[in-house]
């Protein structure tokens, strides 16, 4: 290949067999563990003029539902200063359902969800956490992001935990997670709303916080990131992943990266940091494990998926920058701004229902 064609290399990603997505893509024996003998990937809803799924997904499997929001869609969302983002709800047994009457694509109902105004600008999400669903918000404008829980049945009654850090905003909260075993919540705090023209000026660097509701403690864990985005643990809880999408809104020599820490088992700050993953395609958004700690990425193809040592063992390719993934009973849900995906696997995702 020429130097003028490598250097222009194409924004859907790597298809070396000009394949049609959505389609399952392996590097190794080890992603049919995953993938199982019969895996299938197909969209299960879409809306080509706006970007409804992006961020935030949570799955409610009392109520078999999925929960996310469009923060960050660009021109095709609701994100702006003086509007927040749309929270909307897909009803996995509705997916079910038309996937069994079907042989290709389906295109299920996509219901919007009227939150309370303290839930603004949602882009992090996990849970069930205490029977609720756990938020991070973005702002918008001058209003505090926060760390809210929120009931997933109407009336959704909210409960602000957390909007300061001793006083000072925080910049824009972006991604949340439960470490396993404790109901001790970690975040990511970095500047995409100001970025992005939602946010004003930081007042702080990005860094990745602590947060123990029963205490009210709250604390930097990891400073070490340009813009840390996703975070997740796996099932033991002794390491962290942070990724960091710092070559997105600056050079493309910047992080592109999934980096792994040890956790801390006093202070559960995070240390020893390496690299786990650099992605080949734009840059690991969201991340997620699987039940046996394969790491899951959204990325500029689709959803990455890594085995514990680092190897990049396959994709779900959708030729898309993707932002997010959520297991379910029914398989691997991919947010791809103005499409859903289910992938049909044998793998399973993390219990992260926090009792």
């Amino acid at each position: 290949m020429k130097y003028k064609d490598w250097r222009v290399l194409p924004s859907g990603g790597f298809n070396p067999t000009n394949d049609k997505p959505p389609f399952i893509q392996s590097f190794d024996p080890s992603f049919l563990d995953i993938t199982g003998p019969s895996a299938t990937i197909r969209k299960i809803a879409s809306n080509k003029l706006f970007n409804f799924a992006n961020e935030a997904p949570v799955f409610v499997p009392d109520l078999n539902v999925v929960f996310f929001s469009n923060t960050g869609g660009g021109l095709l969302s609701d994100s702006g200063w003086f509007k927040s983002s749309t929270v909307s709800m897909v009803n996995m047994t509705e997916v079910d359902k038309a996937l069994a009457s079907a042989t290709g694509d389906v295109n299920v109902k996509v219901q919007k969800i009227d939150f309370h105004d303290k839930v603004q600008m949602v882009n992090g999400a996990t849970g069930p956490y205490k029977g609720d669903l756990l938020f991070v918000t973005s702002g918008p404008a001058k209003r505090p992001p926060t760390v809210v829980r929120v009931n997933p049945n109407p009336p959704y009654n909210e409960t602000v935990l957390l909007d300061n850090f001793f006083g000072r905003q925080f910049n824009s909260l972006n991604d949340v997670q439960v470490l396993p075993g404790t109901d001790i919540i970690f975040f990511t705090d970095a500047t995409y709303g100001f970025l992005a023209g939602w946010r004003p000026p930081p007042l702080m660097r990005e860094q990745v916080y602590r947060f123990d509701p029963s205490t009210g403690d709250v604390r930097v864990v990891s400073d070490h990131n340009m813009h840390p985005n996703g975070i997740a643990f796996p099932p033991d809880g002794k390491i962290a992943y942070v990724t960091d999408t710092g070559s997105l809104s600056e050079s493309p020599t910047f992080p592109a990266t999934i980096y792994q820490y040890d956790v801390n088992p006093l202070t559960h700050t995070f240390e020893n940091r390496r690299v786990f993953a650099y992605v080949d395609s734009g840059a690991p958004d969201g991340i997620t494990i699987d039940s046996n700690g394969n790491v899951y990425a959204a990325c500029g193809d689709g959803t990455h998926v890594w085995n514990p040592a680092g190897t990049l063992i396959g994709k779900f390719y959708v030729e898309d920058s993707t932002a997010q993934m959520i297991f379910t009973n029914s398989g691997l849900l991919i947010l791809d701004g103005t499409a859903l995906y289910l992938a049909n696997i044998k793998a399973r995702g993390m219990n992260l229902v926090t009792l």
